[in-house]
């Protein structure tokens, strides 16, 4: 995609944030009217992360204005938002290739940018990262100021409130800003709550109100009462009070999409001494009637034509896993009414919507917060209740001390449906799934299994919820296999093994959905082929059947390689004193960079042609 100066003469005037700067502020609301339809027209054609970008574009440039970037920290949580940032931090031009293979990266990129000063892609760290960015910029004395931008869903988190909670502790200078674009305070964003929060923001309420602080420091009962009056009064018109009383300066709500605003704010609060707060309301999709209607189905889109109002409807294809999970959901809390499903702000992305629907009663979101899910369905296997936990592979990692602590030290029956395990494709190393089978295994009283297809996710799925213990099983994103769904429940015997075809000497030992891709090998060198099904507990009968008539081993799993579940069958071996050649396929000791599934499988030599290589090089 080729940049027209001609169709966006303002933004082509501001490659990098310090010519932005040498604007005028009253060209900023054409400038952004622009920024808004070239990142419109660039995601249109690429794909990507859309409609939080456009909710943050008059923020964007007012951040970059007031601010002497990249001198200036400015840290964006999860980074959903900052394809803004991107293109106005000199990678305007590449935009079109974010999340591609050797493009730009979908989030803020340390490696990419020095105006990335934090590399994201989970959410609630922002806050942390600023503190200690901010903490330094004191002990270096050169007056760098400090900026975190975070999301109403990723400030839900316990971490953001740790932060908050520290710095407000420590009063180190530095700004907070709270992007709201949930409609629910829309009330509070209106020309009397800007008005009021550019007066709270200027010096003038803030000299007075330091100077009667200073005044009445020796008047106790007087200082009480102020302090009172004051908080009172903003009580009853912001909704500031909790910050406050966290030790944050809270000033707001205001209109985030009027950028000269936003401009005199950020000015009046760039010098204000200890942590503060901006409130800012925002509409996700904003400037997009489509996007502004529907920012859940805007959030991450296809190629699409923006003249259409409409995202083309993707080809009829298997079922995904995620649906899958979704059906027997359902399925299951028919049969049983103690099944409690429980998701961290993942309903769509787990299938979970018709299930929320159904039986609300027992479903339950509760937000970006995934200790807090583990522990309250261990809370739930107290009590009797079925706790089933939705989880992405590359979130469950942020509740390790939970999901070994609270559930499995307790042996509790807690079912963990782990979603987009291993590769995941275009979000990159973030949200690849590739440690699941490796930080689990370790962990006592765990059964985990690995579908490797949809049929065999809904048996496992149904076998875990039937156990009396923790269970994992872990599926990744997307589909596999075209088989007609099974709907009857059935159970599996569990760390039973499959055997998919007999051979001679070698045997393969499929983890997973890379099945399919592995058969081409078996069938070329005769090989005995294994679905193994369980990582945890392990086949260990017929490993050992098997180790007394072949003589080579080739383990394949969608993980890393390091203590997955290729590491567990040589353990084995090694235990019981068997000698023979074990050769292990999957994620290598690196992390995995931003593609497609396809690619990165073919990089990795996971793909049917792939493996059959490697095999054959292997297999002399």
């Amino acid at each position: 995609m080729i940049f027209d100066s001609s169709k966006y003469p303002l933004l082509a005037l501001a490659e990098e944030p310090e010519q932005l700067r040498q604007l005028p502020q009253h060209k900023l609301p054409s400038f952004s009217n622009e920024l808004r339809d070239y990142l419109l027209n660039s995601v249109s054609q690429s794909s990507g992360h859309f409609a939080s970008g456009l909710g943050t574009v008059e923020l964007t440039v007012a951040l970059h204005y007031v601010y002497n970037t990249p001198e200036d920290r400015l840290i964006w949580d999860v980074g959903h938002q900052a394809y803004p940032h991107k293109i106005l931090t000199g990678r305007r031009d590449q935009i079109h290739t974010i999340r591609q293979k050797e493009g730009l990266h979908p989030f803020p990129y340390r490696e990419e940018s020095q105006y990335d000063t934090f590399s994201v892609g989970h959410s609630s760290t922002s806050i942390s990262a600023a503190l200690g960015m901010s903490i330094a910029a004191k002990k270096e004395g050169k007056g760098r100021k400090t900026v975190a931008v975070i999301g109403d869903g990723a400030i839900t988190a316990g971490m953001a409130f740790e932060a908050m909670n520290h710095a407000g502790d420590i009063k180190s200078d530095m700004l907070i800003i709270l992007n709201d674009n949930e409609m629910s305070i829309s009330e509070n964003v209106g020309a009397l709550t800007n008005h009021f929060a550019k007066i709270l923001s200027g010096s003038f309420y803030t000299n007075i109100r330091e100077g009667s602080k200073k005044l009445l420091s020796g008047v106790p009962p007087v200082k009480e009462l102020a302090s009172k009056v004051e908080e009172h009064l903003k009580g009853m018109v912001i909704p500031g009070t909790f910050f406050e009383e966290l030790g944050l300066n809270y000033i707001g709500p205001i209109d985030g999409h009027d950028v000269n605003m936003l401009v005199d704010t950020l000015r009046n609060m760039r010098n204000l001494k200890g942590p503060q707060i901006l409130h800012i309301k925002t509409q996700k999709g904003k400037g997009y009637e489509p996007a502004e209607a529907d920012p859940i189905g805007y959030h991450a889109v296809p190629k699409f034509d923006p003249s259409i109002h409409s995202l083309p409807k993707s080809k009829p294809a298997a079922a995904t896993f995620s649906k899958v999970f979704g059906q027997w959901l359902c399925d299951m809390a028919e049969q049983d009414p103690r099944l409690m499903a429980i998701t961290p702000a993942m309903r769509e992305g787990s299938g979970m919507v018709q299930f929320s629907k159904q039986y609300p009663q027992q479903y339950f979101d509760v937000a970006i917060a995934e200790q807090h899910a583990v522990t309250l369905a261990a809370g739930f296997a107290c009590e009797g209740l079925k706790p089933v936990v939705a989880i992405y592979s590359s979130f469950l990692q942020r509740a390790y001390d939970q999901l070994i602590h609270d559930v499995a030290l307790q042996n509790l029956p807690v079912l963990f449906a782990i979603d987009r395990a291993g590769i995941v494709g275009a979000d990159g190393e973030t949200h690849q799934g590739a440690y699941d089978l490796s930080f689990m295994r370790c962990i006592p009283n765990m059964i985990i299994m690995a579908p490797s297809d949809t049929n065999e996710c809904r048996k496992m799925l149904y076998t875990g919820f039937q156990c009396d213990q923790p269970v994992a099983v872990r599926y990744p994103r997307g589909s596999a296999g075209t088989a007609e769904i099974q709907m009857q429940m059935q159970a599996l015997e569990i760390g039973k093994a499959k055997r998919i075809r007999d051979g001679n000497k070698v045997a393969i030992l499929n983890f997973g959905t890379l099945l399919e891709n592995t058969q081409l090998a078996a069938d070329e060198h005769d090989a005995t082929l294994i679905d193994m099904r369980f990582i945890k507990p392990l086949d260990t009968q017929l490993l050992t059947e098997l180790s007394q008539s072949h003589n080579h081993f080739i383990t394949i799993e969608d993980n890393a390689i390091c203590g997955g579940a290729g590491s567990a069958v040589s353990e084995f071996f090694s235990s019981i004193g068997v000698v023979t050649k074990v050769n292990h396929l999957g994620i290598p000791d690196e992390f995995i960079k931003h593609g497609t599934q396809d690619e990165i499988h073919d990089e990795m030599g996971l793909s049917a042609q792939g493996i059959l290589h490697t095999i054959n090089a292997l297999v002399k």
